[in-house]
């Protein structure tokens, strides 16, 4: 079944097929920590139903935008979504395993990479019997090290990743942008609650960059009354901090 949801930046629409995955406030995010310009070429490894380019891009953050995505009906659905914005122009969906993104699309192609990937592993959770929901929580098709190797591949020199993750693995991550190029420059917790471990942390890094990290201060989603911070109304729908 499928229904279409506003996503409150310049009209657009999103078609999304409720019994696939739908994009949850991780992709909103994470479109608000990426730093993009009007120049930059964007790739969003694993698209999904393509709703980071249209989150960036209501948001004018990149120049051009490509999604990848492994599984075909979701790519399909990706197209879609961009012909009902009129951007079929501006953003370009390929069909194609991450696993070979450099291959596909070219080393050193994009100047920001963004990307929002399973969260967990083989040996994490319980894998849902639905292929297209597993394949977007669980580790198969794809691993962090594959995500985190090919976004450092398809980098030009300089260039940005942004990733949201879970703080479990922060360990993993800083390990594996390590070894690919990546320098992390920014890191950001996401808490529930003031008072509660963060359950997110959205990072990001630079290809060939100097060792140095900003910690920035914890992005809380809901207050004592559990009502939406000013931030997040600020990411959500516009609303200016007081």
């Amino acid at each position: 079944m499928e229904r279409i949801d506003l996503l409150g930046r310049k009209n657009y629409r999103l078609i999304q097929d409720t019994d696939a995955f739908c994009f949850g406030m991780d992709a909103v995010l994470l479109a608000d920590f990426v730093q993009a310009g009007p120049e930059d070429a964007v790739l969003d490894l694993g698209t999904g139903n393509g709703v980071l380019p249209l989150l960036l891009d209501g948001r004018d953050k990149g120049g051009c935008f490509t999604g990848l995505e492994i599984q075909p009906k979701a790519a399909a659905l990706a197209c879609r979504n961009m012909v009902l914005n009129g951007l079929q122009e501006k953003v370009r969906i390929v069909c194609g395993d991450l696993k070979e993104a450099s291959a596909l699309l070219g080393r050193a192609a994009f100047s920001i990479v963004v990307t929002n990937p399973p969260y967990m592993n083989e040996n994490q959770g319980l894998v849902n019997p639905d292929e297209a929901k597993a394949v977007a929580r669980h580790e198969l098709r794809c691993t962090l090290e594959d995500v985190i190797r090919e976004s450092a591949a398809v980098l030009q020199p300089g260039g940005r990743f942004f990733m949201i993750h879970r703080p479990r693995r922060l360990t993993e991550i800083l390990t594996l942008m390590s070894r690919f190029g990546l320098a992390p420059k920014r890191l950001r917790f996401v808490h529930s609650f003031a008072d509660s471990p963060a359950e997110m942390v959205l990072v990001e890094g630079a290809r060939g960059g100097k060792p140095w990290i900003k910690t920035m201060a914890p992005l809380i989603v809901y207050g004592a009354g559990r009502e939406y911070t000013a931030e997040i109304r600020r990411i959500y729908f516009g609303e200016e901090e007081a």
